[in-house]
């Protein structure tokens, strides 16, 4: 069984389409699990270091992109035409297109490419408005509520 029938879920609830788009992701990030190679790092609190060895591409042969929660890379190298003076190719050169998906809330800070290694920088950024709040408790009769701001 290679397809899961989500149609029961869609009749009975709103807005759980991105759940179907995000286990075709997972099916999809799966067929090309080994290339290129990469490793997810927690940085701090709020941080993360997506890294990825990309041997043999340059800034100009890698694209990022985000798009809805979806975080892509992309590296299409230029050939070289004389392929007939390799005796033998280890270091792959192809093309590839990653996916990953993002948490609410997480942002690309930057990347860097250093070494044949690709770093891109992550941050959770929750806003103000969605953060907790603690509200201040009092025994005297008052038409005002106070708001204090979060410790956390």
């Amino acid at each position: 069984m290679n397809a899961i029938d989500f149609a029961p879920l869609f009749r009975s609830a709103i807005g759980f389409d991105r759940l179907a788009r995000q286990v075709d992701s997972a099916r999809a990030a799966a067929a090309n699990a080994g290339y290129p190679p990469y490793n997810i790092e927690r940085a701090g609190d709020d941080s993360y270091t997506l890294t990825m060895a990309v041997a043999g591409f340059s800034e100009a042969d890698l694209d990022i992109t985000t798009q809805e929660n979806v975080l892509v890379v992309t590296g299409r190298a230029e050939r070289e035409e004389d392929e007939s003076r390799f005796l033998y190719r280890g270091i792959s050169g192809r093309p590839f297109e990653r996916r990953f998906v993002l948490a609410d809330h997480i942002e690309v800070e930057g990347a860097q490419l250093q070494n044949g290694l690709l770093h891109v920088a992550l941050r959770r950024r929750v806003p103000e408005a969605l953060k907790p709040r603690k509200i201040a408790i009092s025994t005297t009769p008052s038409r005002t509520v106070e708001v204090l701001p979060s410790a956390a």
